[in-house]
């Protein structure tokens, strides 16, 4: 049984590495909003190719409230849910076992 728990807690670890790692693209997804950089830009790309996918349903759902794109705050906080929730069950689930 101990051989279950210790994959259990290693996802969970992964998770919250993979969610924090998801977290920082969010984050600069942001920055590079608030500036004007290059779109041609191999960075930019990358932050745009792995965060759109994500922000596009979200944003189709709720829309651009008073010019202010919401859809990156919403998946922040469902990041944060995700974390606390999930995460911290599957390591509570692991320790259990």
């Amino acid at each position: 049984m101990f051989v279950l728990a210790n994959l259990i807690g290693t996802l969970a670890t992964i998770l919250d590495m993979a969610l924090g790692l998801y977290t920082i693209l969010i984050f600069g997804r942001v920055i590079l909003s608030w500036i004007s950089a290059d779109p041609y830009n191999p960075i930019v790309q990358i932050l745009y190719q792995t965060t759109e996918p994500v922000l596009r349903p979200i944003r189709q759902r709720v829309g651009i409230v008073s010019g202010m794109d919401l859809s990156p705050m919403i998946l922040l906080v469902l990041i944060v849910f995700l974390r606390g929730f999930l995460v911290r069950s599957l390591l509570d689930l692991a320790a259990r076992m």
